[in-house]
């Protein structure tokens, strides 16, 4: 069986690209990894979202929520309502490991499971699997984590958080509130200003009362069993510790798209090169959707304003 289109992940993106697709009367399927929405089941339990509910619908679907943001839990919610409206063609849990173009007119995906044969393929895989990793000595212990759940294991522990994000910040209060002795280590000399206007405030005043201790202009240089090295502009130190949240950030998969055949710029941003207009990718038939269009440049496209890629897309697929 050949399809019109495959769609790899099953994100809001990708959901997105299901609907225009469906609406277009084009055969799809969409092969996620994980759950549906895998990289929202894998954010904190207790994350609430910078963006309002309706910035975050898709198919013209209502996100209703009380709250003035909705919450993980939410979201999670309201787009298992989403696959139950419209009921989309998906394989959870599929890894796909290559796409590669066989001619023209068709492309063969391999997954973890099958192989596949489409027109066309669409690669919405966001940017949340790849941790950017510090490359210091004693990263790779059990003691450290590049993603944050929950405050509840590192309750009454010295707790490391590395980074001045939103990740940094919510793990860092959230474990501060559980009884934690939190230390935070921030390379720029202030917390950054995309953080989220009511947590901003609150772990700034946090540090300038000292219940929270922070490092800035400094960087961790190893970490051991009971302690770690932190480099700051007075020195080297040296603090007790359990456990470290390298909350560092994250990125796309550069190395998969590559293998496929799209170009990535020179520089330092690595972003894969499409039309604007269709989101066609330099290989004819591949697009791309969502925040992978970025390359490292992450913070350039999220939900709300990477929707519009679907309706893009299917328009250049059927015209």
């Amino acid at each position: 069986m050949k399809y019109d289109l495959i769609i790899v992940g099953g994100g809001p993106i990708g959901l997105a690209c299901a609907i225009e697709a469906q609406n277009k009367n084009l055969n799809y399927l969409i092969l996620e990894k994980g759950a549906l929405v895998n990289s929202i089941f894998n954010y904190p339990l207790y994350m609430t979202f910078f963006s309002t509910a309706e910035r975050l619908e898709i198919g013209q679907i209502p996100f209703n929520c009380i709250a003035p943001k909705p919450g993980r839990q939410e979201a999670l919610e309201y787009y298992r309502n989403i696959h139950r409206y419209f009921n989309f063609n998906i394989n959870l849990f599929e890894n796909v490991e290559s796409v590669e173009k066989q001619n023209e007119s068709s492309f063969e995906i391999i997954s973890s499971k099958k192989k596949y044969t489409a027109a066309n393929v669409v690669i919405a895989t966001g940017f949340y699997d790849i941790p950017l990793y510090m490359n210091i000595s004693g990263e790779d212990l059990p003691k450290v984590s590049h993603y944050y759940k929950e405050a509840h294991e590192y309750a009454f522990r010295k707790i490391l958080v590395v980074g001045a994000n939103n990740s940094s910040v919510d793990a860092a209060l959230e474990c501060y509130r559980k009884g934690a002795e939190v230390t935070m280590v921030i390379r720029k000399n202030e917390i950054n200003n995309r953080v989220k206007y009511w947590a901003k405030p609150d772990i700034e005043n946090r540090i300038a009362e000292g219940s929270i201790k922070a490092y800035f202009e400094s960087t961790l240089s190893e970490i051991r069993e009971n302690d770690v090295d932190i480099m700051t502009p007075e020195g080297k130190i040296t603090i007790e510790n359990d456990f470290v949240l390298a909350l560092t950030g994250y990125r796309p998969n550069l190395e998969f798209l590559e293998k496929m055949g799209i170009k990535l710029s020179d520089d330092a941003l690595k972003v894969p090169q499409y039309n604007p207009e269709t989101m066609e990718t330099n290989v004819k038939g591949l697009y791309l959707a969502g925040v992978v269009c970025g390359g490292m440049e992450t913070q350039k496209w999220f939900i709300e304003n990477s929707r519009v890629h679907a309706g893009m897309i299917m328009n250049s697929i059927t015209n």
